[in-house]
């Protein structure tokens, strides 16, 4: 009799009814960079309201490495609907141009639950640097050997730099690091002179003085910095390039579980709380839900595969 009771219960019902009572302990949230990136940044801004609203904690755990790709593939293989990446998901759809061999394919293995905040390039400089502006910049690194610092090879501010580069005629010299606050902490140490990391990690640096803003990656200028001309003004036209921070999950989550934490995580950013504190950081809260998410994904792989083709940027 049970067995005919429950015989006309479809896997789809079961699905709703254990996403229904889904998260069941606490929920690990992956951030693929180490501590004090834009990432880093706001996984710590969402973890105790997320906590809040799905009544369990969320414990935010750093697993730097290969541009974001050991802490990426920790979570593609999890197949855990308790474990969620918060990453750049621009170096995320990066790395599949980039390395000859991947341990995991993020179309495949993973699935966007949602886009939550996005942050334009600077170029910045140490402050001993002689150049106020991207020409003066360009003419000094035909003098003067420049190390450029860039979260890692192949990365976005690494790209980046390599457009600019192009564009303008500069020369310097790319030196990888594991995460944006490493390579923001060798150039305010002046061990490094020029970096692009994204704004909201950065500008921090730059309002202390600490760091010298050349330009910002933006279409139009930005209110915290609207002194400050883009690099598109200063001669690169069309130029724009920023960090883009996402929240995914293995590709295998329910549906139910991904729409419930999609609708938290973007009633959460958008939250005035949570959004003041990242604008006057310099990010702008940019959402898109899961449909959306995966359109923008794959867009973005598109674009940055041309751009790798042409810097002919390989790691094995």
């Amino acid at each position: 009799m049970a067995a005919a009771a429950f015989g006309g219960l479809t896997p789809g019902w079961m699905t709703r009814a254990w996403a229904a009572s889904w998260p069941q302990r606490p929920l690990r949230l992956v951030v693929p960079y180490p501590p004090g990136g834009s990432s880093d940044i706001i996984a710590r801004a969402i973890s105790q309201p997320l906590a809040d609203a799905l009544g369990q904690p969320v414990v935010v755990d750093n697993k730097p490495g290969a541009n974001g790709n050991l802490g990426t593939d920790f979570v593609a293989k999890s197949r855990d609907a308790h474990t969620l990446l918060l990453c750049d998901t621009g170096a995320l759809a990066i790395s599949p141009s980039v390395y000859k061999q991947l341990p995991f394919d993020p179309s495949r293995d993973l699935v966007g639950v949602a886009m939550l905040a996005y942050s334009p390039h600077l170029l910045v400089v140490h402050p001993s640097v002689p150049a106020n502006d991207l020409r003066e910049l360009v003419a000094l690194s035909h003098r003067t050997a420049l190390n450029f610092a860039v979260t890692a090879i192949g990365s976005a501010p690494h790209l980046a730099g390599v457009a600019v580069e192009r564009a303008t005629g500069a020369r310097w010299q790319y030196i990888p690091y594991k995460g944006g606050s490493q390579a923001i902490s060798d150039t305010v140490a002046g061990q490094t002179q020029v970096l692009m990391n994204g704004m909201l990690a950065t500008l921090p640096h730059v309002q202390s003085g600490k760091l010298k803003v050349l330009g910002v990656s933006k279409a139009t200028r930005v209110p915290l910095l609207a002194q400050v001309p883009t690099i598109a003004e200063q001669g690169v036209k069309g130029f724009e390039s920023g960090t883009w921070q996402g929240v995914l999950m293995p590709a295998d989550t329910p549906a139910p579980v991904l729409e419930r934490l999609s609708r938290e995580l973007i009633a959460i950013i958008r939250s005035p709380q949570v959004r003041e504190r990242l604008i006057s950081q310099g990010a702008e809260v940019y959402t898109q839900g899961p449909a959306d998410f995966k359109k923008f994904f794959e867009a973005e792989r598109k674009r940055w595969a041309a751009v790798v083709a042409q810097a002919g940027v390989k790691i094995e």
